[in-house]
Protein backbone atom coordinates (compact mmCIF):
# COMPACT_ATOMS: atom_id res chain seq x y z
CA UNK A 1 0.00 0.00 0.00
CA UNK A 2 3.02 2.42 0.86
CA UNK A 3 3.27 2.74 -3.45
CA UNK A 4 0.20 4.10 -3.55
CA UNK A 5 0.43 7.88 -4.20
CA UNK A 6 -1.93 11.00 -4.87
CA UNK A 7 -2.64 11.68 -8.42
CA UNK A 8 -4.28 15.07 -9.55
CA UNK A 9 -7.57 14.18 -11.51
CA UNK A 10 -7.45 14.99 -14.79
CA UNK A 11 -10.02 15.05 -17.91
CA UNK A 12 -10.83 12.11 -20.02
CA UNK A 13 -8.67 12.07 -22.79
CA UNK A 14 -8.46 10.10 -26.26
CA UNK A 15 -7.91 7.04 -24.22
CA UNK A 16 -11.86 7.20 -23.17
CA UNK A 17 -10.64 7.06 -19.62
CA UNK A 18 -12.84 8.14 -16.53
CA UNK A 19 -10.42 10.09 -15.23
CA UNK A 20 -12.58 12.94 -12.76
CA UNK A 21 -11.78 16.86 -13.48
CA UNK A 22 -10.49 17.91 -10.53
CA UNK A 23 -11.53 21.12 -8.41
CA UNK A 24 -10.31 23.30 -6.22
CA UNK A 25 -10.69 21.81 -2.31
CA UNK A 26 -11.95 18.78 -4.41
CA UNK A 27 -11.12 14.76 -3.81
CA UNK A 28 -8.41 13.53 -6.02
CA UNK A 29 -8.28 10.11 -7.66
CA UNK A 30 -5.90 7.46 -6.68
CA UNK A 31 -3.21 6.39 -8.88
CA UNK A 32 -2.81 2.47 -9.06
CA UNK A 33 -0.86 0.29 -11.64
CA UNK A 34 -2.44 0.29 -15.37
CA UNK A 35 -3.85 -3.26 -15.33
CA UNK A 36 -5.46 -4.92 -18.48
CA UNK A 37 -8.65 -7.00 -17.97
CA UNK A 38 -8.92 -9.96 -19.33
CA UNK A 39 -11.53 -12.57 -19.72
CA UNK A 40 -10.65 -16.55 -18.30
CA UNK A 41 -8.97 -17.74 -21.30
CA UNK A 42 -6.72 -14.51 -21.05
CA UNK A 43 -7.97 -12.43 -23.67
CA UNK A 44 -8.73 -8.81 -23.73
CA UNK A 45 -12.12 -7.67 -22.41
CA UNK A 46 -13.81 -5.23 -24.78
CA UNK A 47 -17.19 -3.65 -23.78
CA UNK A 48 -19.21 -5.35 -26.60
CA UNK A 49 -18.12 -8.95 -25.22
CA UNK A 50 -19.91 -8.13 -21.83
CA UNK A 51 -23.21 -9.41 -21.42
CA UNK A 52 -25.87 -6.04 -19.96
CA UNK A 53 -27.03 -6.64 -16.45
CA UNK A 54 -24.60 -9.12 -15.61
CA UNK A 55 -22.33 -9.59 -12.55
CA UNK A 56 -18.48 -9.45 -13.33
CA UNK A 57 -15.76 -9.63 -11.20
CA UNK A 58 -12.57 -8.64 -10.50
CA UNK A 59 -9.54 -8.40 -8.13
CA UNK A 60 -8.30 -4.29 -8.37
CA UNK A 61 -5.94 -2.39 -6.92
CA UNK A 62 -4.80 -5.25 -4.61
CA UNK A 63 -4.73 -9.17 -5.20
CA UNK A 64 -7.53 -9.49 -2.58
CA UNK A 65 -10.10 -6.40 -3.33
CA UNK A 66 -12.88 -7.90 -5.83
CA UNK A 67 -14.07 -4.98 -7.64
CA UNK A 68 -17.52 -5.51 -9.84
CA UNK A 69 -17.78 -4.61 -13.52
CA UNK A 70 -21.00 -3.87 -15.63
CA UNK A 71 -22.02 -3.08 -18.73
CA UNK A 72 -25.58 -1.67 -17.91
CA UNK A 73 -28.72 -1.48 -20.50
CA UNK A 74 -28.61 2.17 -20.96
CA UNK A 75 -25.66 5.12 -21.41
CA UNK A 76 -24.70 6.43 -18.11
CA UNK A 77 -23.17 10.07 -18.75
CA UNK A 78 -21.96 11.05 -15.55
CA UNK A 79 -22.13 14.67 -13.87
CA UNK A 80 -23.02 12.78 -10.73
CA UNK A 81 -21.69 14.75 -7.24
CA UNK A 82 -20.92 12.96 -4.41
CA UNK A 83 -19.03 13.00 -0.83
CA UNK A 84 -17.22 10.54 0.63
CA UNK A 85 -18.03 9.43 4.18
CA UNK A 86 -15.76 12.18 5.43
CA UNK A 87 -17.24 14.98 3.87
CA UNK A 88 -15.05 15.29 0.72
CA UNK A 89 -16.83 16.06 -2.60
CA UNK A 90 -16.05 14.51 -5.63
CA UNK A 91 -17.76 14.33 -9.26
CA UNK A 92 -18.36 10.81 -11.33
CA UNK A 93 -17.91 10.89 -14.69
CA UNK A 94 -19.90 8.18 -15.90
CA UNK A 95 -19.24 5.59 -18.06
CA UNK A 96 -17.25 4.23 -20.74
CA UNK A 97 -17.44 2.37 -24.29
CA UNK A 98 -18.93 3.22 -26.90
CA UNK A 99 -22.34 2.89 -25.30
CA UNK A 100 -20.93 5.13 -21.95
CA UNK A 101 -22.28 2.06 -20.27
CA UNK A 102 -19.19 0.26 -18.93
CA UNK A 103 -19.00 0.90 -15.35
CA UNK A 104 -16.49 -0.69 -12.39
CA UNK A 105 -16.55 -0.09 -8.61
CA UNK A 106 -15.42 -1.57 -5.38
CA UNK A 107 -16.98 -4.71 -4.51
CA UNK A 108 -16.79 -3.85 -0.31
CA UNK A 109 -19.81 -2.41 0.76
CA UNK A 110 -19.28 0.80 2.60
CA UNK A 111 -20.76 -0.31 5.61
CA UNK A 112 -19.61 -3.51 7.49
CA UNK A 113 -17.26 -4.20 4.28
CA UNK A 114 -18.86 -7.39 2.89
CA UNK A 115 -17.04 -8.78 -0.10
CA UNK A 116 -17.22 -11.70 -2.75
CA UNK A 117 -15.74 -14.72 -1.07
CA UNK A 118 -14.43 -17.67 -3.05
CA UNK A 119 -17.52 -19.68 -1.25
CA UNK A 120 -20.44 -16.98 -1.36
CA UNK A 121 -21.06 -13.39 -2.26
CA UNK A 122 -23.76 -11.52 -0.40
CA UNK A 123 -23.32 -8.63 -2.41
CA UNK A 124 -24.19 -7.81 -6.33
CA UNK A 125 -25.91 -6.46 -8.76
CA UNK A 126 -29.91 -7.21 -9.34
CA UNK A 127 -31.38 -6.09 -12.56
CA UNK A 128 -35.08 -7.14 -11.29
CA UNK A 129 -36.37 -5.62 -8.11
CA UNK A 130 -36.52 -7.71 -5.01
CA UNK A 131 -37.66 -6.98 -1.40
CA UNK A 132 -34.56 -4.82 -0.86
CA UNK A 133 -34.63 -3.24 -3.74
CA UNK A 134 -37.59 -2.43 -5.35
CA UNK A 135 -37.25 -0.71 -8.26
CA UNK A 136 -34.21 -3.20 -9.23
CA UNK A 137 -30.39 -2.31 -11.51
CA UNK A 138 -28.87 -1.88 -8.26
CA UNK A 139 -26.09 -2.80 -6.06
CA UNK A 140 -27.34 -4.60 -3.13
CA UNK A 141 -25.76 -5.66 0.10
CA UNK A 142 -27.67 -8.35 2.01
CA UNK A 143 -25.43 -7.99 5.18
CA UNK A 144 -27.04 -5.01 6.07
CA UNK A 145 -29.33 -4.49 3.70
CA UNK A 146 -27.49 -1.01 1.27
CA UNK A 147 -28.76 -0.59 -1.65
CA UNK A 148 -26.46 1.26 -4.50
CA UNK A 149 -26.84 2.73 -7.88
CA UNK A 150 -24.40 2.23 -10.64
CA UNK A 151 -25.68 4.08 -13.12
CA UNK A 152 -24.88 7.62 -10.48
CA UNK A 153 -21.40 6.50 -9.22
CA UNK A 154 -22.58 3.76 -7.11
CA UNK A 155 -24.73 6.57 -4.84
CA UNK A 156 -26.02 5.40 -1.64
CA UNK A 157 -29.87 4.68 -2.30
CA UNK A 158 -30.73 2.86 0.74
CA UNK A 159 -29.68 1.48 3.99
CA UNK A 160 -27.18 2.15 6.29
CA UNK A 161 -23.84 2.83 4.20
CA UNK A 162 -22.29 6.20 4.89
CA UNK A 163 -20.74 6.67 1.18
CA UNK A 164 -20.62 5.18 -2.06
CA UNK A 165 -18.75 2.46 -3.33
CA UNK A 166 -15.54 3.65 -4.83
CA UNK A 167 -15.20 3.89 -8.43
CA UNK A 168 -12.77 1.82 -9.93
CA UNK A 169 -10.88 3.80 -12.85
CA UNK A 170 -11.22 2.60 -16.57
CA UNK A 171 -9.22 3.69 -19.79
CA UNK A 172 -10.48 2.11 -22.78
CA UNK A 173 -7.15 1.87 -25.85
CA UNK A 174 -9.12 3.61 -28.85
CA UNK A 175 -7.11 1.71 -31.03
CA UNK A 176 -7.74 -2.07 -29.94
CA UNK A 177 -10.90 -1.69 -28.29
CA UNK A 178 -8.92 -3.11 -24.43
CA UNK A 179 -10.24 -1.64 -21.38
CA UNK A 180 -7.80 -1.07 -18.26
CA UNK A 181 -8.06 -0.52 -14.47
CA UNK A 182 -5.85 2.02 -13.81
CA UNK A 183 -6.61 3.34 -10.01
CA UNK A 184 -9.49 4.69 -7.59
CA UNK A 185 -12.13 7.64 -7.40
CA UNK A 186 -14.06 8.50 -4.20
CA UNK A 187 -13.93 7.04 -0.51
CA UNK A 188 -11.95 3.41 -0.56
CA UNK A 189 -12.05 1.02 2.72
CA UNK A 190 -8.88 -1.09 1.33
CA UNK A 191 -6.97 0.16 4.86
CA UNK A 192 -9.67 -0.96 7.35
CA UNK A 193 -10.30 -3.95 4.91
CA UNK A 194 -7.33 -5.09 5.38
CA UNK A 195 -7.15 -4.20 9.58
CA UNK A 196 -10.46 -6.29 10.11
CA UNK A 197 -9.46 -9.47 7.35
CA UNK A 198 -5.96 -10.04 7.66
CA UNK A 199 -5.52 -13.09 8.82
CA UNK A 200 -8.82 -14.41 7.01
CA UNK A 201 -7.03 -12.89 3.79
CA UNK A 202 -3.78 -14.55 4.18
CA UNK A 203 -5.56 -17.41 4.94
CA UNK A 204 -7.38 -17.59 1.72
CA UNK A 205 -4.80 -15.74 -0.56
CA UNK A 206 -1.54 -16.39 1.00
CA UNK A 207 1.00 -13.64 1.57
CA UNK A 208 0.54 -12.49 -1.97
CA UNK A 209 -3.23 -10.90 -0.41
CA UNK A 210 -1.93 -7.30 -0.08
CA UNK A 211 0.31 -6.73 -3.00
CA UNK A 212 -0.76 -4.97 -6.13
CA UNK A 213 -2.26 -6.09 -8.97
CA UNK A 214 0.12 -6.50 -11.92
CA UNK A 215 -0.59 -6.85 -15.68
CA UNK A 216 -3.99 -8.23 -15.98
CA UNK A 217 -6.79 -8.99 -13.74
CA UNK A 218 -8.67 -11.96 -14.41
CA UNK A 219 -12.78 -10.89 -14.96
CA UNK A 220 -15.19 -14.25 -14.14
CA UNK A 221 -18.95 -13.89 -14.26
CA UNK A 222 -20.15 -13.57 -10.37
CA UNK A 223 -21.10 -17.40 -9.92
CA UNK A 224 -17.79 -18.52 -10.83
CA UNK A 225 -16.14 -16.00 -8.70
CA UNK A 226 -18.33 -17.35 -5.60
CA UNK A 227 -19.75 -20.57 -5.24
CA UNK A 228 -22.69 -19.31 -3.94
CA UNK A 229 -24.69 -15.70 -4.27
CA UNK A 230 -27.13 -14.76 -1.74
CA UNK A 231 -29.65 -12.35 -2.81
CA UNK A 232 -32.40 -10.22 -0.95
Amino acid sequence: MKRRRFVQACAASAAAATWPVASEGALVARSFRRVKLVDESGQPVKPEALQPNTNYVFDYPFESTPCFLLRLDAPVAGGVELKTEAGEAYRWNGGVGPGRDVVAYSAICAHKMTYPTKQVSFIGYRAEPSPTAPRGKVISCCSDRSVYDPAAGARVVSGPAPQPLATILLEQDPKTGELYAVGTFGGDKFDEFFRRFDFRLTLERGPRAKNEVEGTATVRPLERYSTQWARC
